[in-house]
């Protein structure tokens, strides 16, 4: 259902922390964000977790091709988790399927491997499209990988509309903090974006290993240890903090091995810093120091990763919510954004965001099949 402006989309995202998905409703014509509608989420049992686990543990040794069982089992636990949310936000919104023009569908990640020219998220686009009743646009990062691109981040773009739909002082610099963290940085035209290094991902596995907890809920494990300053500064210093801009991640690429000694308190406190200390050491690549920070993602939840951030910027930093942005929707609010981009042929993806040759187009349509 095309509207009189632009077309209504609902945008899919399953971040690298794994902890569910969620959905968000937004009418745009792949420019301007025209409406934000509503949204919905689902959070993954630890059963499914474990099969997605699996799947990442297999994908580390996949060449490629035919898909092992872990990850073919994987792709259709996304794809069905995918069509339930989609129906139940359909169903609680009071819309049908032809209420919505496109699914964005990102998939799961399971591996990042730019160098190596391979980025592969699972999940069944046909089979969610048939599942809904929608039309699906997936495969996002493709193109630009294909293209010499690192295929992440793919939020840039979406983050510089709403930006100039705002009165935020600029240079703005949008801080999103998932299993990785990612900046985006927006003067007026002026566009850089680039992975940080380790968002969520390394302390919430301390967390799961050494308690009965997926995470440090407000941080609060973190704000009475002490950091181990030998290993933060181990960790600091690798060389991937000093590489130009763009750059990406895959989830797995650090690794808390140096705190393995530590107490939990400790060993949550030290991840913590590196975070926070990673995120404000992009401001190094930055054409200039931002006047706003802004971040969004599930750490922004953590109080304690959120006063250390700002402790080693030296600045104050808002929320998502401060500014009128929905924080835990931006993700899946840009695929349904990159997903009309997609459908009218605008690039997804720039040099000065993904260090793709030039700007990409990306995504793949596939149609639902719907009976007559």
């Amino acid at each position: 259902m095309a509207m009189q402006k632009g077309f209504t989309a609902l945008g899919l995202m399953s971040g690298t922390s794994m902890d569910g998905v969620d959905a968000a409703i937004l009418r745009t014509d792949g420019v301007h964000v025209l409406e934000h509608g509503p949204v919905a989420g689902l959070t993954y049992s630890d059963d499914n977790r474990e099969i997605l686990q699996e799947a990442i543990a297999a994908a580390a040794s996949w060449p490629g091709g035919s898909e092992p069982r872990p990850i073919y089992k994987a792709a259709a636990l996304v794809s069905d988790t995918h069509a339930r949310l989609v129906n139940r936000l359909l169903d609680s919104a009071g819309l049908e399927p032809h209420d919505i023009d496109f699914l964005g569908f990102h998939g799961q990640t399971i591996l990042h491997q730019p160098q190596n020219g391979r980025t592969v998220q699972i999940g069944d686009a046909q089979a969610l499209a048939d599942l809904t009743g929608i039309d699906v646009i997936a495969d996002f990062r493709l193109n630009d990988v294909a293209e010499g691109g690192e295929g992440a981040p793919l939020a840039p773009l979406y983050h510089q509309a709403i930006v100039r739909a705002s009165e935020l002082a600029q240079p703005v610099a949008i801080i999103n903090i998932g299993g990785v963290g990612n900046v985006t940085y927006i003067d007026g035209d002026e566009i850089l974006a680039f992975d940080t290094g380790p968002g969520n991902g390394l302390v919430d596995e301390w967390i799961s290993e050494k308690t009965s907890n997926k995470f440090d809920e407000g941080g609060k494990i973190a704000a009475v240890g002490i950091v181990d300053r030998h290993a933060l500064q181990t960790m600091l210093d690798n060389p991937w903090f000093r590489r130009k801009p763009p750059k990406s991640l895959d989830r797995y690429d650090f690794s808390g091995d140096l705190v393995s000694g530590l107490s939990i308190e400790d060993g949550a406190a030290t991840l913590t810093a590196f975070s926070a200390a990673s995120i404000a050491n992009c401001v190094d690549h930055l054409p200039k120091k931002p006047a706003t920070w802004v971040i969004c993602g599930g750490g922004r939840h953590n109080n304690t990763l959120m006063d250390w951030i700002q402790t080693y910027l030296q600045t104050s930093v808002c929320k998502a919510e401060d500014v009128s942005w929905r924080g835990d929707d931006l993700e899946a609010e840009a695929f349904a954004f990159l997903a009309v981009r997609s459908y009218l042929g605008l690039p997804l993806s720039l040099p000065s965001t993904t260090g793709v040759k030039s700007p990409c187009t990306g995504g793949k349509l596939y149609e639902a099949q719907r009976s007559i």
